[in-house]
């Protein structure tokens, strides 16, 4: 099992380095600005559960956005893991299918929040910005199911 979880986390870990090069790949091309939305999150996420993110200034925002990257990876390698334990456990699909399907999932774990916490309403959301939010995380989920797929069976 350890083996399962460990292939998991690293799978996840490729497939958010894509996602993450695939999202400052399309900033460079169309000249957008990053998103503020991990650090809101943590921020709100912190409110809600009576925490406050230490300092003032530049020191707070700068912790944010450290703390909004790091919930990015988490939730990433989170996601890899729950992908490899459940084909562990016999649930094999093709990388297209088993690729689409995890980035459904990588969508759920980081746009439920958005919604849940009010920072945004993904249904005012434009096509344009679906489509940001949509790639990186079909390339996310085809690289993490990739690698989990392609992972040498257990012995």
């Amino acid at each position: 099992m350890m083996k399962t979880v460990i292939r998991g986390a690293v799978a996840g870990a490729a497939g958010t380095t894509a996602l993450n090069a695939t999202a400052y790949a399309d900033m460079a091309l169309r000249g957008r600005p990053t998103s503020s939305v991990p650090e809101q999150i943590v921020d709100t996420a912190a409110h809600k559960v009576g925490l406050e993110v230490p300092g003032e200034g530049a020191r707070r925002e700068a912790r944010l956005t450290g703390l909004g990257a790091l919930s990015g990876i988490a939730v990433g390698a989170g996601v890899g893991v729950a992908v490899a334990v459940l084909r562990a456990g016999g649930i094999r699909l093709p990388v297209w299918v088993g690729g689409t399907v995890t980035a459904a999932l990588a969508m759920a774990a980081s746009d439920l929040p958005i919604a849940g916490l009010g920072v945004s309403d993904p249904r005012t959301w434009s096509a344009v910005d679906w489509v940001s939010d949509a790639v990186p995380h079909l390339v996310y989920g085809l690289v993490t199911y990739g690698v989990v797929a392609g992972a040498p069976a257990r012995r």
